[in-house]
């Protein structure tokens, strides 16, 4: 039997890990209000990541995803699900300090790109959303800024 698995990419997940605040709002707008919250954490015994969002607004729901990647190609995924019962797969990538998150499909697309700080402790991104037939536009920034390695 032949090993399939991709340590580096596994171990590249670990930028990721601990808890962050979140700050989000419309692009050049004033940031959202209430506090908001993001935590990854390795599945116990599995090398998976575990992510948990809490989020001081009703429009913006709490949730859970599960990023794993692919032992073989080192290609990431994420397993999405919020408290709306709303279920999604984003592809993912996370390498040079640039953290990615993409998905086609209905009723629209999305795709997030974030960007590491030197000191990886602040990853500033945004999120951009295309309806079925528009090319696509900004649909909120967010800065993630790092209180507790786990």
């Amino acid at each position: 039997m032949t090993q399939s698995v991709d340590t580096a990419a596994r171990e590249r997940l670990q930028a990721l890990v601990g808890t962050w605040t979140m700050q989000a709002g419309p692009p050049d707008g004033p940031p959202w209000p209430g506090n908001a919250w993001v935590s990854f954490e390795w599945l116990d015994g599995a090398p998976l990541l575990i992510e948990r969002w809490h989020v001081d607004m009703p429009e913006a729901p709490d949730g859970t995803a599960v990023i794993g990647c692919d032992g073989v190609t080192g290609s990431y995924y994420q397993l999405y699900t919020d408290q709306r019962d709303v279920q999604r797969i984003y592809a993912m990538s996370l390498d040079g300090g640039t953290w990615r998150l993409w998905r086609d499909g209905l009723p629209f697309a999305q795709r997030f790109t974030g960007r590491f700080s030197e000191d990886a402790r602040t990853i500033t991104g945004r999120w951009e959303i295309a309806e079925a037939g528009e090319p696509f536009r900004t649909d909120f920034d967010v800065t993630y800024t790092k209180v507790d390695e786990a």
